[in-house]
C-alpha cells in the first residue's frame, strides 16, 4: 500500500432565498455551509478500487482489471454529453443492482462509477482545475436527481455564495460568513411532489401565487443587496434587515403551501430565544436555518439548540460562505475529521 494520499473536502450547501420561486424564473440564493465532507483518496496495491461511505453504510470494492475490461464507450468521456436513461441502466448493471433501484445509497454508487469509469479514461484531469472539477460534479448529480439545476456542485466547487436566475449562476463577491444553526427536522419530502403542487396552486390561483413567487424574488435582490454592502461593512442593522428578510419569506413559503407543523414548531423555538428561521430547500419538512447575530449571548444560543434537540431535531452552529473544494494535510485537519478518517 503506498503512503501517499490526497484528502480532499468541499462544502456543503443551502438555500437562502428563492425557493420554489426560482423554478418559475425568479432569483434564489444559495449559500456554501461550513459542514464538509471530506474525501480520502489512498493508492493500494490489492488491484481493487474501493468505495467507502460510512455515513450512508455503503462499501464496494471492484477489480480495477475488470473495470478497465468494460466497454465503457456509452459514456461519451464528454463533460458536455447528456446522460441517458440508457448510460443509468448500463452503470446498474456493471453494479450488480435490479433496474427499480433508486434509493440514494445505490445512486451515489452509480455516481461513483460513473465519474471513476470517465475521468480515469480521459486524458485532461487536472485536480486543480475548478471548472473541470465542476462540469464532473455536474455529471455525478445528473446521475442522483437526472436534471439538476447546477446550484449544487457550483457552491460546493467555488463556495461562497451564488446567485441564480433561469440557469445563469454567478458568484457574489466577498460575501460574509455568516453564522447560522442548520436544523434537520427529520421530516422526510419529496421535493419533485413539492414543486408539483407549487405549480398546481399557481395554476389555480394565479393572481395570488405569482405575486408571491414576484415577492421572494425581491426578497433574494435586497438580501443580495444587503449582503454586498456587508461585505464591506457589517452593521447590526443589516443582520436586523435580514432577520426581517428571513421571516417574510417563510411566511410566504408556507403560503405556497411548502411549510409543515415541524418547520412551524422550529420557528416557535426559535423566536423565543430571540432568533430567526426559515425552511431551506423544498420544504415539507427537511431542514431549516436560523441567523445567529454576533451580538448574541452565547448561553441563549447554547439554550436554542439544547430546546431544538428536545423536539427531536438534530442541529449544527456552522457558518455560510464557506470555501470551495480544497485540498489538504493531514497535519491541518481537525483532530475529530482525523479520527474519523482514521477509523474508516
Amino acid at each position: 500500500m503506498s503512503s501517499e494520499v490526497l484528502l480532499v473536502s468541499a462544502p456543503g450547501k443551502v438555500i437562502l432565498h428563492g425557493e420554489h420561486a426560482v423554478v418559475h424564473g425568479k432569483v434564489a440564493l444559495a449559500v456554501a455551509l461550513n459542514l464538509r465532507t471530506f474525501l480520502r483518496l489512498q493508492p493500494h496495491s490489492n488491484g481493487k478500487v474501493g468505495l467507502n461511505l460510512p455515513n450512508i453504510g455503503v462499501r464496494r470494492a471492484w477489480d480495477v482489471a475488470s473495470l478497465q475490461l468494460l466497454d465503457s464507450n456509452f459514456l461519451g468521456h464528454s463533460d458536455g454529453a447528456a446522460l441517458t436513461p440508457e448510460h443509468v441502466e448500463k452503470l446498474k448493471e456493471v453494479a450488480g443492482f435490479p433496474e427499480d433501484c433508486m434509493d440514494p445509497e445505490r445512486l451515489s454508487v452509480l455516481a461513483f462509477l460513473y465519474l471513476y469509469l470517465s475521468i480515469c479514461q480521459g486524458q485532461r484531469w487536472t485536480e486543480e482545475n475548478l471548472e473541470l472539477i465542476n462540469k464532473w460534479a455536474f455529471q455525478g448529480e445528473r446521475v442522483i436527481h437526472g436534471n439538476p439545476s447546477g446550484v449544487d456542485n457550483a457552491v460546493s466547487t467555488w463556495g461562497g455564495a451564488l446567485r441564480y436566475q433561469q440557469g445563469k449562476i454567478s458568484s457574489l463577491k466577498r460575501p460574509p460568513a455568516l453564522k447560522i444553526l442548520l436544523i434537520n427536522t427529520k421530516v422526510p419530502r419529496s421535493t419533485k411532489a413539492l414543486v408539483a403542487n407549487v405549480r398546481s396552486r399557481l395554476l389555480k390561483f394565479p393572481e395570488i401565487v405569482a405575486p408571491l413567487l414576484t415577492s421572494i424574488d425581491a426578497i433574494s435582490l435586497e438580501c443580495e443587496r444587503v449582503l454586498g454592502e456587508m461585505a464591506a461593512a457589517p452593521t447590526p442593522e443589516h443582520y436586523l434587515v435580514l432577520e426581517e428578510l428571513i421571516d417574510m419569506n417563510q411566511h410566504h413559503l408556507n403560503a405556497l403551501g411548502v411549510g409543515h407543523a415541524s418547520l412551524d414548531q422550529l420557528c416557535r423555538v426559535t423566536t423565543a430565544h430571540g432568533l430567526h428561521s426559515k425552511l431551506t430547500g423544498a420544504g415539507g419538512g427537511g431542514c431549516g436555518i436560523t441567523l445567529l447575530r454576533p451580538d448574541l449571548a452565547r448561553p441563549e444560543v447554547e439554550a436554542a439548540k439544547r430546546a431544538l434537540r428536545d423536539c427531536g431535531f438534530d442541529c449544527w452552529e456552522t457558518s455560510i460562505g464557506a470555501p470551495g473544494v480544497s485540498v489538504h494535510t493531514a497535519a491541518s485537519l481537525d483532530a475529530s475529521v482525523q479520527h474519523a478518517l482514521d477509523s474508516l
